[in-house]
């Protein structure tokens, strides 16, 4: 059976939004905890229309980015929180008022960090079929090269993991990283697949 501590974190690890950065930033826990799924390097498109997929979708994402990190948006959008533009990466870190900060990209807190590596395991799940999170590799802290948005590249290439500004190299060089991918849309998952590959690192 999971512990309590394991199944608050579990049901933070879905919530949206600055939940998380209170997780990392000012959680101590007194022992070794799992954490599962996380909202990796952001999104840079709308959920069912990716921008690479067509010319409209690629408009509306231009369209949307022009005021996705305005200071009120910011504020009170939870989604600009996530947006990630790969090609303006410096008005990205510069105003993105969560996922930069979390994620290292304007300096780094230790605090974050330490609690991120004192996880006994983290855990990433990755929709194959995701057609909300754009890109899919944010799922597993892959993104979109830096200047465009048609290539990826995985996590052990980015620049948070070579310079290992959140402690994911460390990581993953000790075992603690777990990547897992399964078919189907966004949070689309059994119960038996919850159980048979998430609860087994809550025990």
């Amino acid at each position: 059976m999971a512990s309590s501590s394991s199944l608050w974190l579990l049901a933070l690890a879905f919530l949206p939004g600055s939940c998380a950065s209170l997780a990392l930033g000012h959680l101590d826990p007194p022992a070794p905890v799992p954490l599962v799924i996380w909202h990796g390097m952001g999104v840079f498109g709308l959920p069912r229309c990716p921008g690479e997929s067509s010319h409209i979708c690629d408009l509306i994402r231009k369209t949307l980015n022009a005021g996705a990190y305005k200071k009120a948006i910011q504020e009170r959008l939870v989604q600009a929180e996530y947006w990630h533009d790969p090609i303006k990466e410096d008005i990205y870190r510069n105003h993105s008022i969560f996922l930069a900060d979390i994620n290292q990209e304007r300096g780094v807190n230790e605090s974050y960090k330490k609690n991120l590596m004192a996880l006994k395991k983290f855990v990433m799940v990755k929709f194959l079929n995701d057609s909300i999170v754009d890109p899919v590799d944010s799922e597993w802290f892959g993104f979109y090269r830096s200047g465009q948005a048609k290539e990826t590249i995985p996590l052990q290439e980015s620049t948070l993991y070579t310079q290992d500004r959140l402690g994911l190299k460390a990581m993953d060089n000790a075992g603690q990283l777990v990547f897992l991918a399964l078919e189907g849309d966004h949070l689309q998952l059994s119960e038996a697949w919850f159980y048979a590959h998430i609860i087994p690192f809550l025990e």
